[in-house]
């Protein structure tokens, strides 16, 4: 066997979808913090036609990684969540920054409703140390505070999809926001970006017919993330091994000095 397979510098993350989990199988407690799409929620309607929302965890895809992977996956997540709602009330309210909840690995998938609907600015990675009340501000103070829980953890940081039902501005914040996550993968150490932006398919009509139910994912496309999320983070460790050896380490108090 030939082992640099596993380390061809030209590959690109989602070149290739992997069929099981990788080297994510590494990681035993993974957070997944978001919004709708990180809750698996589908869109239903009622007697008149009204639409009606429905967090359903079981199918959200850190659900579906945490059984691929076999690790416990715990969705701090809820449709409609921004980061300063998370901040503000959320995550305090539901234990999410408890000790005993303390991860290996963060998956944060925040931004759409913050940018999108609610019109919020990006800001920059200054504010989270300034407490701004920007984007920015709320979600770098996000991983601050899981960095006091769990020094040593992973984030993951998840650019939003292109999309093309989005205006201008739109385009505008989501590329604002996929900046927003290099500058702090380059802030905070052991940081990196799951950039859905750039590698992921366009979120166009023929994509919505197929992955989509109403304005929210299907189970299908549910998978399909999740295909893609483990797809990305195993390529993200085979292209920094030496970042990851010690992963198993995480939450324990101990480290391999020598290495």
């Amino acid at each position: 066997m030939d082992i640099n397979i596993f380390f061809q510098p030209d590959e690109q993350p989602l070149a290739r979808l992997l069929e099981g989990a990788g080297f994510c199988g590494i990681f035993r407690r993974v957070a997944c913090i978001g919004d709708s799409l990180a809750s698996g929620e589908f869109e239903g309607t009622d007697e008149n036609a009204g639409k009606t929302y429905h967090d359903m965890f079981e199918y959200s895809w850190g659900q579906y990684m945490a059984r691929a992977a076999g690790f416990t996956a715990y969705n701090f997540s809820r449709g409609g969540m921004t980061a300063s709602e998370y901040m503000d009330s959320f995550g305090a309210a539901n234990g999410f920054f408890d000790k005993d909840k303390a991860a290996q690995a963060y998956i944060i998938a925040l931004g759409v409703n913050d940018l999108y609907n609610r019109g919020d600015e990006v800001g920059e990675v200054a504010d989270c140390e300034t407490n701004a009340a920007t984007f920015a501000g709320y979600y770098g103070r996000l991983i601050k505070a899981y960095k006091e829980i769990s020094p040593e953890a992973k984030f993951f940081f998840v650019s939003m999809p292109t999309e093309d039902r989005r205006n201008a501005e739109q385009m505008r914040k989501g590329d604002a926001h996929q900046k927003l996550l290099y500058d702090f993968a380059g802030y905070f150490t052991n940081s990196y970006v799951i950039d859905l932006r750039k590698y992921a398919p366009e979120y166009d009509a023929d994509f919505r017919k197929q992955f989509f139910l109403g304005g929210h994912m299907s189970p299908a496309g549910y998978i399909l993330t999740a295909r893609m999320l483990l797809t990305y983070i195993d390529w993200i460790i085979r292209h920094n091994m030496q970042d990851f050896k010690q992963v198993g380490f995480i939450g324990t108090g101990l480290r391999n000095t020598v290495e």
